[in-house]
């Protein structure tokens, strides 16, 4: 459900990885001891916050505006309110989906992203889904 961050941050862990080679033909250099490179948990929040805004996802919502976003889902789809911090997380998913360009399927990724432990989400539920969070402006980042 978190693809579109964990992709993010493998790429970023990646790149830094890369960074961290060197082709240097200094044989005293070549001696030393590689020092590991940064990984996603090295981030900060910050920078954690920013790589999700940039994969379309808004910030975690708290206070009123999480309970919002339940209180919508929940006229929308009722079940998906069951376990609210996976819905919270998935709508968050979802706006990745629905800010993303060329995104194929999306209803079905909102069905997809929505199901969970003993709650079901069907493609026509993840439309009404879709049009819920885009009606309450909750992708907006």
């Amino acid at each position: 459900m978190n693809t579109r961050i964990t992709a993010v941050g493998l790429i970023a862990t990646a790149l830094l990885s890369i960074t961290a080679c060197s082709s240097s033909d200094d044989s005293a250099k070549n001696d030393a001891k590689p020092k590991p490179s940064a990984t996603a948990h090295d981030l900060t929040q910050q920078q954690k916050d920013e790589i999700a805004r940039k994969a379309g996802m808004p910030p975690r919502p708290t206070g009123e505006t999480r309970q919002q976003l339940l209180d919508a889902l929940k006229q929308t789809a009722p079940d998906v309110v069951r376990y609210e911090d996976k819905a919270v997380d998935a709508a968050r998913n979802q706006c990745s989906a629905i800010n993303g360009e060329g995104v194929k399927r999306i209803d079905w990724l909102a069905a997809q992203r929505f199901t969970y432990k003993d709650v079901t989400t069907t493609e026509a539920q993840g439309k009404q889904i879709n049009a819920t969070l885009k009606r309450i402006g909750f992708c907006k980042v």
